[in-house]
């Protein structure tokens, strides 16, 4: 069996186009990245909104994870968010009128990543320790501490979906 299938992110060696300090960060959100698709495969589209046991639903987590990494990434950026941004934010987790499907949450999630480890592989490590502020009250971080963040952050909801969609899954098979 290929080393890909057998080995976590962190385990497959270091990726060519990233800096050194960012590896775990860039690994951690590919090893997301894998994960998500994993546990979404074939997930039923009538359960994606479902809230289950006072859980977020999957498609929050979907969404959510996007977005923290778009906002994240953006602050260590030293940007602030702009209008696009903050309305994203404002529509986390509610079926607004858009056609959130499956395959466009998975997509957008994907497509987050893959900007992501692009922006990582042109991060200059002698900047991990900037000043960055963080949203409207200007919070103080560095931009080191915003990239692991992300990253930590994104494996807690990976873990929270696994979850949430095994009772999902569960609970839509006894309601059979």
């Amino acid at each position: 069996m290929e080393k890909s299938k057998l080995s976590e992110r962190w385990l497959r060696g270091p990726l060519p186009s990233i800096p050194a300090l960012l590896q775990p960060i860039a690994h951690a959100l590919l090893q997301a990245k894998d994960e998500v698709n994993s546990i979404m495969k074939d997930f039923p589209e009538e359960l994606l909104w479902l809230q289950v046991a006072g859980l977020a639903s999957p498609a929050f987590h979907l969404q959510h994870m996007k977005g923290v990494i778009d906002r994240l990434f953006t602050y260590a950026m030293e940007s602030q968010l702009n209008y696009d941004q903050l309305t994203y934010l404002a529509e986390e987790g509610k079926p607004t009128t858009k056609l959130y499907t499956l395959s466009l949450l998975i997509k957008s999630f994907n497509d987050q990543i893959d900007t992501a480890i692009k922006e990582l592989s042109n991060v200059d490590e002698n900047t991990l320790t900037k000043h960055c502020e963080v949203g409207r009250k200007k919070l103080p971080s560095t931009a080191i501490g915003l990239y692991v963040h992300a990253a930590e952050h994104i494996m807690r909801h990976v873990g929270q979906l696994l979850v949430t969609v095994k009772i999902s899954r569960e609970m839509n098979t006894i309601s059979l």
